[in-house]
This record gives C-alpha cells, structure tokens and sequence, in this order.
C-alpha cells in the first residue's frame, strides 16, 4: 500500500481525470494548511520514512513520526536520563536514509559545567534507532533512562490536515510496547535489551543504566507494523525495497567539487524515493516527492524517469509500464488518454490535468529510451500504448491545430503546446522507425501546431516579442513571462544526436533565451515561476513566483543544446549553489527572493523534499555540461559539451549507454573526449 497523495501548497490533489470531452472541470479547492517540514530530518527508504526534527526527540508535533507504507506507526519517542532531556547538539543526515543526533548531559553530581556523558541517536526510515550513552566520567555511573513512546496510527493524509487523532493506549507487548487500532491494524516496538519496567499506560519503557568509566551503554529500537495481523512491509519488518540496479552509480570528478557532491545526493534520493505498484510488484517507479506524495505513478514521475535516461533505461520502462496499466481504453473521445489529478495553475487560470502531461510525456520517453538503448522487447511491449497516446494527441489537435486543457472552454496553454509539439515529432520518429504508419499525419500535426502557436501564443512587440502563457476560450491572452517558457526549449532527442526542431525558430528561441536571462526571471539561485514585476509576482507562489527545481533544470539544458551558454552557465551555478545550501539535496520549489551577498536560498514550508523531479533535474542539468546524445538504434553516441566550460573541467563516470558503461571527460577548455563506451558504438564531439 501505497502513502495516499495529499494537497501540496496550491496543488490540491483530485481523483484521476475522467471527464468526457465538453464536460467543464471544477475549481480547485481550499488547500490544507500542511504541516511545516522544510527544517525537519526527512530519512527515506519507501515505503519507509521517518520525519525527525534536528534535536532527536520525536514530540508528535506536526509531521513528526516513523511511517510505513502511509501509515504513522510511531509519533513520540522522547529520552530522558537521569530525569532530563539530552541538550540537542547536532542533528544531520547520514544517508539518504539515516539520520544522526548528537547531545550532552551533566553527570549528576558533577559540580562543573563540562559534560560528561554524551547521547549519540541514529534513527532510519526503517524503523530502527540505535541509542548510545557514552561516559567521560571517572567514576563509575548508574543512571535512569526511560523512552515515552507513543502512536496514533494516523495515515499521512490525516497528519496532512492536521488533525490525526489522538494517541492510542499501549499494552505491554514482549520486550516493548503494543499500539492497536480500531481498524486492527497495530504497531508494536521492541527494545533491546530488555527494559526493566514498563508503564503501559504512560507508553514509557525503563532501564537502569550502569556505565563504566569510559564506556557507554546501548539501546537498540525497532518499530514493526501490522494489518490485520498480517505484517505490512513496514520497519523492521521487511520494506520490499526496489533493486538498486534501475539506476546506475554515476560520479562526477570536477574542478569544482560540488557536482559531485549533487550528484552522488542525487542518485541516493532517486534510489530512496523508488516504490512499487502493490499489484504489478515488477512495476517499480518514483514518487514525487516526500513527505506528502507518495501516492499511485504520476506525471512527475515520467518526467523524472526522462530526465534520468543517462542512469539507465530500466526504470523508464517500468515507469511507463506503470503509467500505460492506467490508459483509457475503448472507443470514446478520451481513448487513449492517461488520467491524472488536477493540479493549481495560478490564480487566472483553471486547474491543469497532469493526466495530459503524461499522455504527451509517454511516448516522449519511450522514444528517448530507444535512443539511449531501450532493449527491443520492452520497445514491443510498450509500443501500442504509445500509439494510442500518439492517436489521442491527433484527434485533441484536430479542431484547431493546438491541445486544449479538457472540457468545453478549456485555454489553450503553451506548455501543453510544447508537450504536444515534441511527443508528434518524436511520436512521428518512433513509428517510422518501428515500421508502423501515422508518422507523416504526426508531422503535418506538428506543423499545423507551430503555425497555430505563432498565431495564437506569441506576441508581436518592440522587444522582439515573447510568448504568451495561455490563451483562454473567449480569446483572452495571459502573457504573464515566467519559467514555463522554459519547456520551449526542450525539443527531444532524434537519430544521430538531433535534437527534433521545437515550436520555435531561431529568433523566437533567441529571445525566450534572452528573458530567461534577464534578473526578472533569474533570481540568482534558479529560475523563478513567474517574472518579478509581474502584480501577481509571490516569491512563494508555487505558480507565481518561487523557484522549481524541475524548470531551472528544463531550461539550463534548453539553453545549452540551443547555444546559449551564458544563460545556462548562470542558471546552473545558481542551481548549485542553492544545493549547496540545501545540503545537496534539492527541494522541488523553494522562495523566488532575489539572492542578494551572503544571502541564502529560503525554503518552502511545506515543498516536497526528496523530490523525484528535483533529484532527476539535477542529473539533468549537470549532464548538460557535457550534452551526451546517444543513438544506439544507429549505433553512434557523441558530446556536445559547453565550450565555455562554467565549472571548469568535469569527469562523469558511471553514465549508461547502450546498457554499457559510459565515461566522458570535458577539459577547461571545453573539449569533450568519451573515455569509455559500449564495443562498437562509433564516437563523436
């Protein structure tokens, strides 16, 4: 089971999208308050996490808690030695899915003020923690030490709105404690060694603790949980975690140390944030983002999949595996389309359908898989449901050239038009290439797009023009410059390290490069949502303002394979550096704030963080440096790196092509030279 997805800030989450054609789709709703998790500890092994507050002490405040597969299974966990509470010192992460937490106490009867017993705690998100109390005394000690546990058992989406219940009576249970729902479904913690005493009314667990001089004494946690009496894949009792194999161990060796470190936190986020579908196991895919949306495979999740191509091509085929179950079948208007939730789009808009997303998305990447050596039978497999994606995207352009956002008076968004642009040429590629009619209809779809889209979604000014956001039923045009423009750039990989020709022409790309430079849009750490003079410009709106991580990375690879150096090269150390803040680990949005000397990026309460487009955009953005194109069908592979070389020489190992190890090795001076490579792939620069 799953974690239920739950609102982000602005991102109401709604049922998968079914609507026939010409039926109008609701207003999103109030979101929910959600708790604040931006300065938590947040130790990911899905279905597995635990959400830690720096100090150590699990309060119940909040989000705070150990959880498994949605499921809050312990919510307090309190140490007290001696009567007192440890002074917090240190708390950091020591993996992606561990986390360390270091404090201090008097001993008592010690008249100075150094301490001198030392608390170390190392909680992980598969319900284990191991606590140490470590003398520096002379004497000899005996000390009380007793842990106030407690749980409500609440599912994720509860905790989201604030009010999970309260917390349930424990029985004593083994060598711990026993929690048991209404629904039966129980959670049980055990220790080691045994405690002395036990209250189970109060949840608290006793030892009494005798420590040598210079020695230390040790208890071990363990938090299972259980439905029905049947184990759930909880912690401590097995998570079913994914291989390891479905992305590659990739490493970076810079001049500049920080891609690496990026890097490498990266890849361990992906890794964390892997799950599988309950009923198709072999199904393994990333959920968007912790802790709020760990629910059924999304939009992002294809994204995400796209962008960490270079790692391997096995979870893009059972992301899309996943993704083509969900399809639409039939005859109907919707055959072919894949659902999805509504999302917030700003305040002048009506929600957008990521279902769309996706169906444009599917065989995007099922095409650039092949490029980066798809093995043919899973190209078989997932050819027809690329196909009907692909028939979807012709009937929905077939009124007038563009794709509408569902229902009667649905806009017509430039986003969605840069989607359905790349997925006709694309879509047109993979199916010439596989022997099977439709590619020249597609062709003519995406000729017929850019047309319209110059007609209807750019505006003609003294500046050289820009593009427009949307434009509505009624005719109205929202051009509102923000980092959606970004997606313009991204046209998709063809054969023999083409990129397919976007919407735009070299003047139109020349521009939307220009304003994405520009200080309106970037802020210093990222590319922000929307432009800063906009009135409706919120440096934390998710759509009008603050920085996603996802289109900072869009547009630095944009910018890069469009030639436009010095615009990447800046959102890219910006990128960077706001990782570096972050600790490497990204969140998917953070503050649009003008960075200013000395300043920091400022964190969104409640964004998700790991977040799979966030961790894969940043494999995307640093693979830029180095513009690797495959073509395995044409058994060819050459870079294209940055000639201005921003970071200075770089090393990427570990890379997949082909199913092959890939190394290639850019020099100060922007030279690329491909160091290692699948056996007969002929190379190029």
């Amino acid at each position: 089971m799953a974690p239920s997805p739950v609102p982000a800030p602005g991102r109401p989450a709604r049922p998968p999208v079914g609507h026939a054609s010409g039926t109008a789709l609701p207003r999103a709703a109030r979101p929910v308050e959600l708790p604040p998790v931006h300065g938590a500890l947040v130790c990911v092994a899905l279905p597995a996490l635990a959400v830690c507050p720096e100090h150590g002490q699990l309060t119940g405040e909040g989000a705070e808690g150990v959880y498994a597969a949605g499921r809050r299974l312990l919510s307090r966990c309190v140490l007290r030695v001696a009567g007192r509470e440890p002074v917090a010192l240190q708390g950091r992460m020591a993996g992606t899915d561990r986390a360390v937490f270091l404090g201090v106490l008097r001993v008592p009867g010690e008249a100075g003020p150094d301490p001198g017993l030392t608390v170390e705690r190392t909680r992980s998100a598969d319900g284990t923690e191991r606590i140490t109390l470590r003398s520096a005394a002379a004497r000899p000690l005996r000390l009380p030490v007793e842990i106030a546990l407690g749980t409500d058992l609440a599912d994720l989406g509860t905790v989201a709105t604030g009010r999970p219940g309260a917390e349930l009576t424990a029985s004593v249970h083994g060598t711990g404690l026993r929690w048991t729902g209404s629904d039966g479904r129980s959670a049980t913690v055990t220790a080691d060694p045994a405690p002395m005493d036990s209250l189970a009314a109060a949840g608290v667990l006793r030892w009494e603790a005798e420590v040598a001089a210079g020695a230390a004494f040790t208890i071990g946690l363990r938090v299972r949980g259980e439905a029905a009496g049947r184990p759930t894949g909880s912690p401590g009792g097995g998570t079913g975690r994914p291989g390891g194999h479905l992305l590659a161990e990739v490493r970076a060796e810079a001049d500049d140390p920080r891609p690496g470190e990026l890097l490498r936190a990266s890849v361990e986020d992906l890794r964390a944030l892997l799950q599988r579908t309950p009923e198709h196991p072999a199904d393994v895919y990333l959920a968007a983002g912790v802790p709020w949306r760990c629910g059924p495979v999304t939009a992002e999740a294809l994204w995400a999949a796209r962008m960490a191509l270079p790692l391997g091509t096995r979870l893009a085929t059972t992301t899309l595996r996943a993704l083509g179950r969900t399809q639409l079948t039939g005859e109907g208007a919707e055959s072919g389309r894949i659902p999805g939730p509504l999302r917030d789009a700003g305040p002048h808009l009506p929600p957008r359908c990521t279902g769309i997303e996706a169906t444009l998305g599917f065989p995007v990447v099922l095409a650039e898989a092949r490029r980066w050596g798809l093995p043919p039978a899973d190209l078989e497999e997932l050819l027809p449901v690329a196909e009907r994606c692909l028939d979807w995207l012709r009937r929905a352009a077939r009124a007038d050239g563009l794709v509408p956002d569902p229902g009667s008076a649905g806009a017509r968004r430039a986003e969605t038009q840069a989607h359905a642009h790349r997925a006709a040429l694309l879509g047109a590629d993979l199916l010439d290439a596989c022997g099977r009619p439709g590619g020249d209809v597609l062709r003519d779809t995406a000729r017929t797009m850019r047309r319209r889209f110059r007609h209807e979604l750019w505006i003609d000014d003294r500046t050289g023009g820009r593009p427009a956001l949307a434009r509505t039923a009624d005719g109205r045009t929202w051009a509102r410059p923000g980092g959606w423009a970004a997606h313009l750039l991204d046209t998709g990989l063809l054969g023999g390290g083409r990129y397919a020709q976007g919407l735009l022409d070299g003047v139109e790309t020349e521009r939307v490069a220009r304003l994405l430079g520009t200080p309106d849009l970037d802020s210093g750490w990222g590319l922000r949502g929307l432009a800063v003079k906009d009135p409706d410009h919120n440096p934390f709106g998710h759509r009008t303002g603050a920085v996603r991580t996802h289109e900072t990375a869009v547009a630095v690879a944009g910018l890069a394979a469009a030639g436009h150096e010095e615009e990447a090269a800046s959102l890219l150390r910006g990128l960077l550096d706001a990782a570096e803040a972050f600790d490497h680990r990204l969140p998917e949005m953070y503050a649009g704030a003008q960075r200013t000397a000395g300043g920091r990026p400022v964190p969104h309460p409640a964004a998700c963080r790991p977040a799979a487009v966030a961790a894969a955009g940043a494999v995307h953005a640093l693979l830029a440096l180095a513009g690797v194109r495959p073509d395995v069908p044409g058994r060819s592979v050459s870079v294209h790196p940055l000639s201005s070389a921003p970071l200075g020489a770089i090393r990427l190992s570990g890379l997949v092509v082909a199913g092959e190890p890939f190394a290639v090795r850019v020099s100060r001076l922007g030279l690329g030279m491909v160091e290692e490579a699948a056996e007969g792939l002929q190379l190029g620069v």
